[in-house]
């Protein structure tokens, strides 16, 4: 199956201290099986503990960010159990565009105009709500 990582691959001293259950839980029970273009890790059981039989399979991500977005869809089958094996980001067709996280939440999320935090003003269009009155 998969070889035990060492202490220094799953990011040393600092990420033990900054999470110390996973790092542990990953040198003890987890091997390694690969690592994206971000430098994401990614890790399955080295003996099968979950109820149907599968090895359970999870991330550790590189740098700060602890972001699902971060994990490309290569990867993110193979996380799922969607594939048995994660899929080659060699095999990406020229139409495919680059992983991009979700910025929902952060100051360069996208905001359409006459959102509150761009003023709250946009130009009226015909299609805008007129309410009934019973005098008109």
């Amino acid at each position: 199956m998969h070889e035990a990582p060492s202490l220094a691959s799953l990011g040393g001293w600092r990420a033990l201290l900054a999470n110390p259950g996973l790092v542990l839980n990953t040198w003890r029970h987890g091997g390694a099986v690969g690592r994206d273009g971000v430098g994401n890790q990614y890790f399955e059981e080295r003996h099968a503990t979950r109820p149907d039989g599968r090895a359970r399979r999870w991330v550790m991500y590189a740098g700060g960010a602890r972001e699902a977005s971060l994990v490309p869809p290569e990867w993110h089958a193979w996380l799922h159990f969607t594939t048995d094996a994660p899929l080659s980001e060699a095999g990406r067709r020229d139409w495919q565009r680059p992983h991009q996280p979700n910025l929902t939440g952060t100051p360069w999320a996208y905001r359409p105009r006459g959102h509150d935090y761009l003023g709250g003003q946009r130009a009226g269009v015909s299609a805008d709500y007129e309410p009934w009155t019973p005098d008109a």
